[in-house]
C-alpha cells in the first residue's frame, strides 16, 4: 500500500463517516487527498495522521472521538495491520508486511517514472540561471548555479511542470566594447584599456581572432574593434556552451541581451510601461515609478544623454518572457544581487502580474573550494572546467546539490575526491553499484524476478525501514519541486543508501543472492524485488542532479 493509496483509504473512511450520519461535516469539507507521513519513532506504526485534529472542530466533535471512529473502519481495511490512537486524536497505521511489501514490485514496474507526479502539472516556467557574462571563462560561482538550476530543472519537471531552461546572454553595452578593445590590444601588441579583461584566456582569444581574420591589425582602429568585440564574443560563448555540455547542463534557450536593443524590444518596453501609467519623466530622463511596489527608489529606463540602462533591458526581457508565455518565471542570481529582488518583482507588478505569484527571485551565496587552484588562463579565478578536471562532474554537482542554495558554502576538494562513506556521493553511488552487483550475482546463481514475488516474506525490521524509506522518495521529489530545494533529493538518497547499506550488511538470511551450497528459494526472489526498487530510486535520484549512477565502483 502506498501513501497516495492510504491517503484515499482515509478519505473513503471520512466519506462514509459522513454518508451514514456518524459525522456532521459537509460533503466539500472532506479533503479530497488527507496527508500522511512517516512517525518519527518507528514502534509507533509505518504511517502517521493528524486529520482528525484538523477536521473534529469543523464535524462539532472531538479529535478523539473522530480518531477513534476513524480507527475503527480503517482497522477493517485490507493491508492495514493495525490503527493506534494515541494522544488527543493522532492515528498510528500499522500496515501488514503483504501491503507493505507490495511497494518493490511498484517501484520496480514503474521505473524511471517512480517518483514522478502531477503536482506542478499546468505551471509553466522560465527558468533562468548563470547568465554569465560572454567576456571571459565560467567560474566557480556560476559552477554552484550551473548545478543548482540544472537539478532544480529536472525536479520541477518531475513534478509536471513545461520548464524552459533560459541563459540570458550579458552581450550589450560598454563591457563588451572593452573586451573588444582587449582582445585587439593582445593581438597587436597595444595596452589593454582601463577596465578591460587581462589573462592568457584573452590572448588565446586574440590568436584566434587573427585565424579568422589576419587583416585585423590593418583595420581602422573602431573597425577593428567592433571586428575584435564579435570575433571574441562568438568565440568565447562557444567555449561557455562547451564547458556547460560537458557538465552535463542544457539549455532550451540562449537569449542575447544585444538583440533586446536591436530589434527595439527595449523602446517598445518602455512605451508598454508608460501606456499603463507607471513611466514618468524627470531631469530629462525616463523613470519606471517602482516605488509604488515596494522598491526602494524608482528607477531610470532612460538616461538624460538617451541611453538605455541596464534596467530599461531587464525590463524588456520581463515583458518578453511575458509574451512567449511564461506565467512563471524563476530568476537565479548571484549573492550580489539582492538589489535586484524588489526592482525586478516591482517590473513584473508594473508589468500587470502578481510580483508573488508570476516572479521567483532566488538568491545563491558564495561558494569556495578549498585546494583549488587559480585559473592560469583568467589569472584571478577558479574556472568550471579545471574544478572539473580536477574533482570530476559528478562529485562537483552532487556536492554543490546538496546544500541550500542561501548557504555560503566551503567544500574541500580533497574530501570530494575520496572514496569512502564519509564522501556522500560516492556513498551513494557506491550504494547503487552495490545493488548492480547484486543482479549480476543473482544472474549467474539463477535468482530471477520472475520467478515469485511474496511481499509478505519482506517483514524483517531493515526491509521495513528500508520500505518506508522508498514510499517517502515520490513525496520528497514533489516537496523539492514546490520548494525549489534540489538539496531535499541528495539529502534523501544519502539516508536511502544508509538504509540500503544497513539492509545489505544485516543477517545473513536476509541475502538477496543464496550462497553457493544453498537451494534458491522465494526469499531470495522477493529480496532480489526490494533490491531491485532501491536500485530503480537511487538511479532516479541520482538522475535529478545530473549526476551518473555507476553499475560498478
Amino acid at each position: 500500500m502506498t501513501p497516495t493509496e492510504l491517503s484515499g483509504a482515509l478519505s473513503a473512511a471520512l466519506a462514509a463517516a459522513v454518508a451514514d450520519g456518524t459525522l456532521q461535516l459537509p460533503a466539500d469539507a472532506i479533503p479530497a487527498s488527507v496527508h500522511v507521513e512517516r512517525p518519527r519513532q518507528r514502534e509507533h506504526g509505518d504511517w502517521a495522521t493528524n486529520v482528525a485534529l484538523q477536521l473534529a472542530k469543523k464535524a462539532g466533535t472531538t479529535p478523539r472521538a473522530l480518531a477513534e471512529d476513524l480507527a475503527a473502519r480503517l482497522g477493517e481495511h485490507a493491508g492495514i495491520k493495525s490503527v493506534d490512537v494515541a494522544g488527543p486524536g493522532f492515528l498510528n497505521i500499522t500496515l501488514d508486511a503483504g501491503a507493505a511489501g507490495e511497494l518493490a514490485r511498484t517501484v520496480v514496474e514503474a521505473g524511471r517514472e517512480y517518483g514522478r507526479t502531477d503536482t506542478l502539472a499546468g505551471q509553466v516556467i522560465d527558468l533562468e540561471y548563470i547568465s554569465a557574462n560572454p567576456t571571459g571563462p565560467l567560474h566557480i560561482g556560476h559552477t554552484r548555479w550551473a548545478a543548482l538550476g540544472d537539478a532544480m530543472a529536472r525536479i520541477l519537471r518531475a513534478a509536471g511542470a513545461d520548464v524552459t531552461a533560459e541563459y540570458y546572454i550579458n552581450d550589450a553595452g560598454a563591457q563588451m566594447d572593452r573586451f573588444g578593445a582587449s582582445i585587439l590590444a593582445r593581438a597587436t601588441g597595444g595596452e589593454i584599456p582601463e577596465g578591460g579583461y587581462h589573462g592568457e584566456y584573452v590572448k588565446e582569444l586574440a590568436d584566434k581572432v587573427l585565424e579568422r581574420r589576419p587583416d585585423l591589425p590593418d583595420l581602422p582602429e573602431d573597425e577593428a574593434i567592433a571586428v575584435a568585440r564579435e570575433e571574441g564574443y562568438q568565440l568565447q560563448l562557444a567555449e561557455i556552451r562547451e564547458v556547460l555540455e560537458n557538465f552535463g547542463v542544457h539549455f532550451d534557450v540562449w537569449f542575447s541581451e544585444r538583440e533586446l536593443h536591436d530589434s527595439g524590444a527595449v523602446e517598445r518596453a518602455v512605451a508598454r510601461l508608460r501606456e499603463q501609467g507607471h513611466v514618468f519623466d524627470s531631469d530629462g530622463a525616463v523613470w519606471l515609478r517602482t516605488t509604488d511596489f515596494t522598491d526602494d527608489k524608482d528607477r531610470v529606463l532612460i538616461r538624460a544623454n538617451g541611453e538605455p540602462t541596464y534596467f530599461a533591458a531587464d525590463a524588456a526581457y520581463y515583458l518578453s518572457k511575458k509574451d512567449r508565455g511564461f506565467p512563471g518565471k524563476i530568476y537565479l542570481l548571484g549573492a550580489d544581487h539582492h538589489g535586484y529582488i524588489n526592482r525586478l518583482k516591482a517590473i513584473a507588478a508594473c508589468a500587470g502580474d502578481d510580483p508573488q505569484r508570476n516572479i521567483e527571485v532566488l538568491i545563491g551565496q558564495l561558494v569556495n573550494v578549498g585546494g583549488a587552484k587559480l585559473s592560469k588562463r583568467a589569472g584571478n579565478i577558479i574556472e568550471l572546467r579545471d574544478l572539473v578536471e580536477w574533482i570530476g562532474r559528478d562529485a562537483v554537482r552532487y556536492s554543490l546539490s546538496r546544500y541550500p542554495a542561501d548557504t555560503p558554502l566551503e567544500l574541500q576538494g580533497e574530501d570530494m575526491l575520496k572514496q569512502t562513506n564519509d564522501n556522500p556521493v560516492f556513498y551513494v553511488q557506491y550504494a547503487h553499484s552495490r545493488t548492480c552487483a547484486v543482479d549480476r550475482n543473482a544472474a549467474e546463481r539463477g535468482v530471477r524476478l520472475e520467478d515469485a514475488f511474496d511481499p509478505s516474506l519482506l517483514n524483517h525490521e531493515s526491509e521495513s525501514a528500508l520500505l518506508g524509506r522508498l514510499t517517502e522518495y515520490p513525496r520528497i521529489v514533489a516537496q523539492a519541486a514546490e520548494l525549489r530545494e534540489p538539496h531535499r533529493v541528495a539529502r534523501y538518497l544519502e539516508a536511502l543508501a544508509g538504509d540500503y547499506h544497513s539492509w545489505y550488511n544485516d543477517d545473513a538470511k536476509l541475502r538477496a543472492n543464496p550462497y553457493p551450497d544453498e537451494a534458491v528459494t522465494d526469499a531470495h526472489r522477493t529480496r532480489l524485488w526490494l533490491n531491485d526498487a532501491v536500485r530503480t530510486v537511487l538511479a532516479n535520484g541520482l538522475d535529478l542532479l545530473g549526476v551518473s549512477a555507476p553499475e560498478r565502483m
